[in-house]
């Protein structure tokens, strides 16, 4: 509802209006906006009015533009708080979604210099290389390159990790996975990365590499994965010391 009466802006009213419908649910990605002059009509505004409002959106990244077509829903992101250690299952749950992994490559390779040095093992030590799509909904989100130790984790196959490998190392393994060290980049989509995650040529994606550790320092594994930049965004809180 607008409010002619209220000290807010009516461009505000209305972009409010918009977010609540978009936020929840009523309003989902892909759908087309009511045009500028249906909402003018609509609240008894102009359509300069109307326009401010959409532009605002249109830069918040709620709402995309298409020439000649109309205004859309834009696909939200989803945000990845990174001051703790989940996997993209939990990460998932938590958001009431369903995860699922597509396994690319599942093999065991020897160690080289740089690897054996990330996983404190012997050069040459038998390394599990596994290569998963992880997908949301049945949406390719990331793209997954994970290095474990065969010596550390045993018996590992891969129909476990088409599913949680997480769960696998905690609940049957009985080890516990207690945090890690990430770096993150910005990079450019790869021929690979735009095939498997079925976004366009020169796409921006974020890299992001990962150490995670067990409760006794060990090096649990290495991690390599590339998250949609149009799907994903990473939260953390920072303190002044």
């Amino acid at each position: 509802m607008i409010d002619k009466n209220s000290p807010i802006p009516i461009y505000h009213q209305l972009e409010e209006s918009i977010k609540q419908l978009i936020e929840s649910g009523q309003l989902k990605p892909g759908d087309a906006l009511p045009s500028e002059r249906e909402y003018s009509e609509q609240f008894g505004i102009s359509r300069m009015t109307v326009r401010q409002a959409i532009i605002n959106l249109v830069n918040e990244r709620f709402l995309y533009r298409v020439r000649g077509k109309g205004t859309f829903v834009m696909e939200q992101k989803f945000e990845q708080n990174l001051q703790g250690l989940t996997s993209f299952t939990e990460d998932m749950k938590a958001r009431g979604m369903e995860a699922s992994s597509k396994l690319i490559n599942f093999e065991i390779i020897p160690a080289d210099a740089k690897l054996a040095s990330a996983l404190n093992i012997q050069e040459h030590g038998p390394v599990y290389k596994i290569k998963r799509i992880r997908l949301a909904e049945n949406i390719p989100m990331a793209l997954e390159r994970t290095y474990i130790s065969a010596n550390l984790v045993q018996g590992l196959t891969s129909e476990i990790v088409k599913n949680s490998l997480y769960y696998y190392v905690e609940e049957t393994l009985h080890m516990k996975i207690v945090g890690g060290t990430q770096v993150i980049e910005a990079s450019i989509a790869n021929k690979e990365e735009v095939k498997l995650l079925e976004i366009p040529e020169l796409s921006p994606v974020m890299i992001m590499e990962r150490s995670s550790k067990l409760e006794d320092n060990t090096v649990f594994e290495i991690v390599k994965s590339t998250y949609r930049a149009d799907r994903y965004k990473f939260m953390i809180d920072l303190k002044r010391f």
